[in-house]
């Protein structure tokens, strides 16, 4: 009775006795957060907080869930990215631990984070022990607790000890960068068996990822990515509409097809159409935290238009 009842469209008095009308129900914490940031946005409030990231990251993709492969390739026209697993030695078992692939929303946040630092500090060196938390504090809008500093703690040893492989193709001419992100840096380890989490506390960024980071960094509103945070897809939409759209030519708008969009963004999907029908519903998401982005989709593809991007400071002069 009650499965006749939702395929009809009616639902169980006993999900209305515990969880109310769904158009009564008080939004949640992400959607308020949404809410607010859209308006704030929209207002011209509270935008002296930039974010960096590099446009690599901008136009290819991390996984989106854990995987057990130690290698991960991605491709975004002229630009390619590999990354490769690493391991860390832990100090108490003198025994290498093998680190993942560093996936979802969180290495993500970590990286902008890194190279919102670096840009700000104009230094490939800086400690993040407490700003990290100040980060994860700022980005939640409440203090973290042990278990989402420990899940933070994974995933940026993961980050920090990954292989980096960045290329771009220019005619028959390729240009590669081999490197790590982070060269140097410090693991720390919890007493606690039950705890294994690896925290890195000092962070050096290598040179070559520095070098063009200060010459290929991207300007994104922080609003906008703490309030996508929960969301590594809508972060990856917002990040490519960000370095993108501000690029079209203002008589060509750039058409993309809907296999190129799911070849870019759409890792798990083996159907189009349902690839499509998430991507549009996350791209609304993202459109209230980017009110400036003009796009249009059919069921060809995307139309880009050029648009202002998201956040009209410069950058600090490079060093």
């Amino acid at each position: 009775m009650k499965q006749k009842c939702r395929e009809g469209g009616l639902q169980p008095i006993g999900d209305i006795m515990r969880n109310g009308l769904p158009e009564f129900r008080p939004p949640t914490k992400q959607q308020m957060r949404l809410v607010e940031s859209s308006a704030d946005i929209r207002a011209g409030q509270g935008d002296k907080e930039i974010a960096y990231h590099h446009t690599v990251f901008c136009q290819t993709a991390l996984p989106y869930r854990r995987v057990n492969a130690r290698v991960w390739e991605r491709t975004n026209g002229q630009v390619a990215l590999r990354v490769e697993a690493g391991s860390a030695l832990h100090p108490d078992t003198q025994q290498w631990v093998e680190l993942p692939l560093p996936f979802g929303s969180k290495p993500r946040l970590i990286l902008i984070h890194f190279d919102t630092l670096a840009i700000l500090n104009q230094s490939p060196e800086f400690e993040i022990e407490h700003s990290m938390t100040a980060f994860l504090k700022k980005l939640q809008g409440y203090s973290p607790n042990g278990k989402e500093i420990a899940n933070f703690r994974d995933h940026a040893a993961a980050l920090t000890g990954s292989l980096f492989r960045f290329a771009t193709t220019q005619g028959n001419r390729t240009f590669q960068v081999d490197t790590k992100i982070v060269t140097s840096f410090e693991l720390w380890y919890p007493r606690d068996e039950h705890q294994k989490t690896l925290w890195p506390s000092y962070i050096r960024l290598s040179e070559e990822y520095f070098n063009t980071l200060k010459n290929h960094a991207v300007p994104l509103d922080y609003r906008a990515v703490s309030a996508l945070q929960h969301n590594a897809l809508a972060l990856d939409i917002y990040k490519w509409l960000a370095q993108r759209l501000c690029r079209v030519p203002v008589k060509r708008p750039a058409f993309i097809t809907w296999p190129v969009v799911q070849l870019q963004f759409g890792q798990s999907y083996k159907r189009i159409r349902a690839f499509r029908s998430i991507f549009l519903k996350t791209l609304k998401i993202v459109q209230s935290q980017y009110p400036g982005a003009k796009l249009q989709a059919d069921e060809k593809g995307l139309t880009l238009h050029l648009s202002p991007p998201p956040i009209s400071k410069l950058l600090p002069p490079a060093i």
